[in-house]
């Protein structure tokens, strides 16, 4: 098995640390906006909690009939930070392995993750979006309030936005570094071929 270049165990390193800012930094953010919420109200997402101005957009969605938004909604909250954690310990392993499967077992293990995350969140806004209430004060016929996985939605008379915050844009980082370590990889392989 081949070994990785020094740069390249050093750029599978640097990912690796780009998992830490994840426990202090929030890694999503959904965003409405009304006429009256110019100023727009914002909920962060957490590795272990949820911050901003969760109990407005519950006040908000009461009047729909959607769930009450908390803690105890995200059975995630409870194990991720231990995901996390498994993840930096199995990144830290893979550098020091210092083999080419390593780098393209820990960008695979850092896509799967990612998807998976996607995957429960989207699952999560269905449920939100369409299990109302049937006694909600107010009811349009055939209307849900799916938000968004990514990106802008129209909901009634709310612009609603889905997407990553600080946390999430580091981890892309690292999986671009982990990105441009394999294309580096392919290259000096080809060289040598």
């Amino acid at each position: 098995m081949k070994k990785l270049s020094t740069s390249n165990r050093i750029l599978l390193l640097l990912a690796v640390f780009t998992l830490i800012p994840s426990f202090f930094t929030p890694l999503w953010q959904i965003s409405l906006w009304a006429p009256q919420y110019p100023e727009g109200l914002n909920m962060k997402i957490w590795i272990d909690h949820l911050s901003g101005n969760v109990d407005q957009i519950n006040g908000v969605n009461h009047y729909i009939g959607m769930k009450h938004i908390g803690v105890e909604m995200f059975p995630e909250f409870t194990y991720l930070t231990y995901v996390m954690m498994g993840m930096i310990a199995l990144g830290l392993l893979f550098f020091l392995v210092g083999r080419r499967w390593s780098l393209y077992a820990f960008f695979g293990l850092l896509n799967a993750f990612g998807i998976a995350i996607l995957v429960d969140m989207y699952i999560w806004g269905y449920e939100y979006g369409h299990e109302l209430d049937p006694k909600a004060a107010i009811k349009v016929e055939g209307m849900s309030y799916q938000p968004p996985l990514i990106g802008y939605k129209e909901l009634l008379n709310f612009l609603a936005y889905s997407g990553p915050d600080t946390g999430s844009w580091i981890l892309i980082g690292g999986v671009s570094m982990l990105g441009i370590a394999m294309f580096r990889d392919f290259r000096e392989k080809k060289l040598l071929a």
